[in-house]
């Protein structure tokens, strides 16, 4: 079962690689085996590599700038969580921020499934 204080610790050192571009750090956290889903994929992504080829393209298009967490709740091994992410593009400058939940299911300490929900409309022209 995971405490309330891990789950904030991973969530915490999620944030910071992201937010640095630390792609190695980034995927780290997750599984090997992991699956991802969000508005933008209407089928699950499956596996690391995969996961990967999807955050090195954002990363490639959009530099982020913030990603706070506003709610953390903790049930067992799933982790619920609010948040505000916010990148700029590369490029033009411009800047998209957009508000969410997610739901990531643990296992061992990293992150074995995570689901998405948020405003698709929020992400003017996309984020690639």
């Amino acid at each position: 079962m995971l405490s309330h204080e891990d789950a904030l610790a991973l969530f915490e050192r999620r944030r910071r690689a992201w937010l640095a571009e630390d792609l190695d750090a980034y995927l780290a956290l997750w599984t090997e085996d992991m699956t991802f889903q969000s508005p933008m994929h209407a089928e699950p992504l499956r596996g690391r590599s995969a996961f990967a080829e999807l955050v090195g393209r954002s990363l490639a298009t959009t530099r982020p700038v913030r990603f706070d967490l506003e709610h953390l709740a903790v049930r067992d091994d799933a982790v619920l969580a609010e948040w505000c992410i916010a990148v700029e593009r590369r490029g033009s400058g411009g800047r998209i921020e957009w508000r969410g939940m997610s739901v990531a299911e643990m296992h061992e300490g990293r992150i074995a499934v995570w689901r998405e929900y948020w405003n698709p409309a929020a992400l003017t022209g996309g984020v690639g």
